[in-house]
């Protein structure tokens, strides 16, 4: 993992994580990232939403494991002891993102995420809250308070 330092803007500096899935590129607050750690397979759980991959004991905690790229709609594979869990914190919930790897630690500012264009559709607006480019490439700022919806947030 290497840091990337966008390039100088104005505005409150933040530190973003990100990572892939597929072939998109995706950032998260870097505060709301408690571990990184390697895949391990999830024990489902009855009538859950196909994102749900289960849950994993993580030091004797019950985790849940969610598959972030089915979730944002995109196509996923079966996970491979190359997929990444980044285990995050979402106000009191914690829960596992199911990713393909964890890329960069990036360094910007607030005035240079732009804001998700209107062609989008209101799934993709509900889940990205901006886009901002580094170095030729565009990354999409998840928002991961959205990531479960309000019944799972519950059941989590």
């Amino acid at each position: 993992m290497t840091e990337t330092q966008a390039p100088q803007g104005t505005g409150q500096r933040r530190e973003l994580i990100s990572f892939r899935i597929g072939d998109q590129e995706f950032c998260v607050d870097i505060m709301s990232v408690r571990e990184i750690r390697g895949w391990t397979p999830a024990t489902p759980l009855p009538r859950t939403p196909s994102f749900v991959k289960g849950v994993i004991n993580l030091r004797g905690a019950v985790l849940p494991i969610i598959d972030l790229g089915a979730r944002l709609g995109l196509e996923t594979s079966a996970p491979t002891a190359r997929h990444v869990i980044m285990v995050v914190k979402i106000g009191d919930r914690t829960l596992g993102l199911l990713v393909d790897a964890v890329s960069d630690i990036i360094n910007l500012t607030e005035d240079m995420v732009q804001p998700t264009p209107d062609v989008a559709c209101d799934q993709v607006k509900t889940f990205v809250k901006g886009l901002f480019a580094l170095e030729g490439r565009m990354v999409s700022l998840i928002a991961l308070d959205r990531v479960l919806p309000e019944t799972e947030a519950e059941a989590a």
